[in-house]
């Protein structure tokens, strides 16, 4: 047998004083979770640009997990982070979980204000429009067929999945048809943003003229209404009458359709598995979108043609993301002692 040289004896050592070093010895070299008192989350680049602009922010935290286009959080020294998921359902629900999971950052008292463009309905609001919504309907969930196919009864070919009829309300199976947000949140941001400066352009002012609804008209203002979500990109009058029906079917008559997007949905539901797990509180948490083109044609127009039209309704929408949005954020951080343990009374 031959001995242990004076080379295997010191790799010997060195193993037992790596094993005889606790655990926490060793996560404590990891750095310190970042403590948050908001997160704003946007979809995509164009949305995250006016916060990240305006802010400042002093720090980058690179994610696993994230999309690979918007990997990194970016972070202000007051306790503001923008996260950007990535476009649509799919995106939105993996990049959400991935932030919501990951030990860099501590939640608890975060408060959350998903900001993101959306269509618009001109019967309710206008381009650069700036909607806070009490719920998020998931216009996806449904059963379609062609309308040239579906019963003669029906007024348009989609129906909630095991429901008799497009007029009939389904059993809500997966659980993330409809989300109710938090009452007291929603106020007070709607409060707060009411006197918000939000953004115009003579081209927005110029093509909203050609809807004969008052709402479309107006100029861009802060208004209380739903948004619905879907990855389907749909447009005109009849799935805009349907958007409707759908909202106050799922809402028992009681939510506004407004807004149309792809991720609010999977959004909140990754949010709200993040609850479930201690990790954030879901009655902090704020919806806003802003009108960046109308859902449905003016008179004269095919939808087509309204899909398409350079309408001025993108930049200032984007913008005012920020505007209507911040009054919020600037409350929150700005008089944290009364925010920190929940949403104050006013």
């Amino acid at each position: 047998m031959s001995r242990p040289t004076s080379l295997s004896l010191r790799a010997a050592a060195a193993a037992l004083l790596i094993a005889a070093v606790p655990p926490a010895a060793v996560a404590s070299k990891a750095p310190p979770a970042v403590p948050v008192k908001v997160l704003v989350i946007t979809l995509f680049g164009p949305e995250a640009a006016p916060w990240l602009a305006q802010l400042p922010p002093t720090r980058s935290v690179r994610v696993p997990g994230l999309s690979a286009d918007y990997s990194d959080v970016k972070c202000t020294a007051s306790g503001v982070c923008v996260m950007t998921t990535g476009m649509g359902h799919a995106n939105a629900a993996a990049s959400t979980m991935a932030l919501v999971l990951s030990p860099k950052f501590d939640l608890s008292r975060a408060y959350v204000v998903v900001t993101g463009i959306a269509g618009i309905d001109p019967n309710v609001g206008t381009l650069g429009a700036a909607a806070w919504a009490r719920y998020l309907v998931d216009f996806g969930l449904q059963q379609e067929f062609d309308a040239r196919e579906a019963p003669p009864s029906w007024d348009i070919g989609y129906v909630g999945i095991g429901a008799a009829d497009p007029a009939t309300r389904p059993k809500l199976e997966y659980g993330t048809e409809v989300f109710q947000l938090d009452e007291a949140l929603l106020q007070r941001a709607l409060a707060l943003s009411r006197t918000a400066r939000l953004d115009d352009s003579d081209a927005a002012a110029a093509y909203r003229k050609q809807y004969p609804q008052p709402a479309a008209q107006a100029a861009p203002g802060v208004l209380q209404c739903d948004t619905l979500a879907g990855d389907t990109w749909w447009h005109g009058d009849r799935l805009g009458a349907r958007a409707s029906a759908w909202t106050r079917l799922l809402t028992d008559g009681k939510g506004t359709y407004c807004t149309t997007q792809q991720e609010d949905n999977a959004t909140y539901e990754s949010l709200r598995r993040g609850a479930a797990a201690g990790r954030l509180d879901l009655h902090r948490v704020a919806v806003l979108r802003t009108g960046a083109n109308f859902d449905r044609p003016h008179p004269g127009q095919t939808a087509q043609e309204s899909l398409n039209a350079a309408s001025g309704g993108f930049p200032i929408a984007t913008a005012n993301l920020y505007r209507a949005a911040w009054p919020l954020v600037s409350e929150i951080v700005g008089h944290w002692a009364q925010w920190r343990e929940g949403v104050p009374a006013r």
